[in-house]
């Protein structure tokens, strides 16, 4: 709506110094008609907000003016709330600044939006990690964010699953990402992903660091967690699920079971699931006890029953 888009040019003009008629229309998704509507009407308003013409021209505003935060709806107040992530900014060394934050931004609200957003943030509260995650010692994430927010290589030990465990690393950071509550390191060359709880000791260099032009860390983050889900299921296994074997299928498994299910005459579902290796495979459809069949590939079947007759041998 248009007070919005004017709030909106307000802050763009706040935060970015001049900018053209034409950068406004690309950043708000509008005609540069409608942004000279809008510049007419906060000129109307009485806000100190001014054009230059020429090659290096744009709108500015006058110098020590700033939008303030009554501004906000009640909306926007809302996002900041849930976005905020105290925990997080705790383990980054944040702690104290998150809180003088969020008490400058709860001061500068006016009384009835204050209101509001103490009722918001009594009602919710974010929890990101799983139900059976103990936590992991992070002792160096301090350290890592600081040399990404100030560009600077890195010179670690780490721990990697396969042999050599420990070994030394020069790293350059691009950025950090928090999954399920724990952390990674995205970081050159490569770039490639690095969990934070497996850094053994760490140096931040003087050495200056610049992200290669272009990099998008939510983009590579997400193009990564692709390429990682299809390199994991690289096998394929035809099962008979009952009602309560289906049920219990989450992920790539529920989504198989989806497109691929074919209900049978006794109730039950035949449908082709992904597998990452024989191994997970075996022990993934050994969990499901009696409500999954495996009919194929014939070495997987084979290798379940010879366990359950182990298992029966055992028990009797």
């Amino acid at each position: 709506m248009k007070s919005s888009r004017l709030l909106s040019i307000l802050l763009l003009l706040q935060t970015r110094g001049r900018m053209t008629a034409a950068a406004l229309a690309e950043e708000l998704e509008v005609s540069v008609r409608t942004v000279y509507r809008d510049v007419d009407s906060l000129h109307a308003a009485g806000v100190p907000l001014y054009g230059d013409a020429g090659h290096r021209g744009g709108y500015r505003l006058l110098a020590g003016h700033r939008s303030r935060l009554t501004d906000l709806y009640t909306r926007e107040a809302e996002a900041l709330v849930l976005a905020g992530m105290p925990g997080a900014a705790e383990e980054l060394g944040l702690g104290p600044h998150f809180a003088d934050a969020q008490l400058k931004l709860r001061a500068a609200l006016p009384a009835p939006l204050r209101e509001h957003v103490d009722r918001l943030r009594a009602r919710f509260h974010i929890d990101a990690p799983g139900w059976y995650d103990e936590g992991t010692e992070t002792p160096f994430l301090p350290q890592v964010a600081d040399a990404v927010r100030t560009g600077r290589a890195l010179e670690l030990r780490y721990r990697r699953w396969r042999t050599p465990t420990d070994i030394d690393r020069r790293l350059e950071p691009y950025g950090l990402v928090l999954k399920a509550g724990r952390w990674y390191l995205i970081a050159g060359p490569g770039p490639r992903t690095y969990r934070v709880d497996q850094i053994l000791d760490l140096t931040v260099t003087d050495e200056e660091v610049t992200v290669p032009e272009g990099f998008d860390l939510a983009r590579h983050w997400r193009d990564s967690q692709a390429d990682f889900h299809a390199r994991l299921h690289r096998g394929e296994a035809l099962v008979r699920l009952s009602p309560a074997g289906a049920a219990r299928l989450t992920g790539a498994a529920a989504r198989a079971l989806a497109a691929t299910g074919t209900p049978e005459p006794d109730g039950w579902t035949r449908a082709t699931l992904p597998v990452e290796s024989d191994d997970h495979a075996h022990d993934t459809f050994l969990a499901l006890g009696t409500d999954v069949e495996v009919l194929a590939p014939e070495e997987l079947r084979t290798r379940v029953a010879e366990t359950v007759r182990t298992l029966a041998r055992r028990y009797a």
